[in-house]
């Protein structure tokens, strides 16, 4: 088994139980994820003399902090609003309660997963542009947009 797989089964659970502490529950698996590919990545600049646990887990804080700080305060621009009046000029109420809906049951999933959908679909970005723009691998904002989406939909009343 090579080194990094045995330490992610070995030392996962103390990471994401120091991660609790720190980000919401919806979040600890994906900044898991960060934080053992941050490992992989920067696995030269690990010193085998010194604690595993320490390292990983100084690399933990590192990615608890950033992903706090990526997080979008709970506000929505005026511009995001759009335009409210239908065809003829009156409000359209149906388009109103629609997106009102679909606000609300993005507000309720996991930053992580919000901020990939809103990314992909209100900022037109693929799933490549989204991986470099938070600095993700690829195969966590496919799974941040899947889980993201299953739950929306079940939200939606789509599923």
């Amino acid at each position: 088994m090579e080194p990094l797989a045995e330490w992610y089964r070995t030392h996962a659970p103390l990471v994401r139980s120091y991660l609790r502490r720190y980000v919401p529950a919806g979040d600890v698996e994906d900044v898991t994820q960060v934080v053992f590919y941050e490992c992989w990545r920067s696995r030269h600049r690990y010193d085998p003399a010194r604690s595993v646990e320490a390292w990983l887990l100084g690399i933990a804080r590192k990615r608890a902090v950033d992903h706090l700080r990526a997080r979008r305060p709970a506000t929505v621009p005026l511009e995001a609003a759009g335009d409210v009046t239908g065809d003829d000029g009156r409000a359209d109420s149906e388009g109103l309660a629609q997106r009102d809906l679909v606000r609300r049951a993005l507000s309720e999933l996991p930053d992580v997963q919000r901020q990939a959908i809103e990314l992909a679909y209100y900022g037109d970005l693929s799933q490549r542009e989204i991986s470099e723009r938070l600095r993700v691998p690829l195969g966590t904002v496919k799974a941040r947009t899947a889980r993201g989406l299953h739950r929306l939909s079940a939200l939606l009343g789509t599923a």
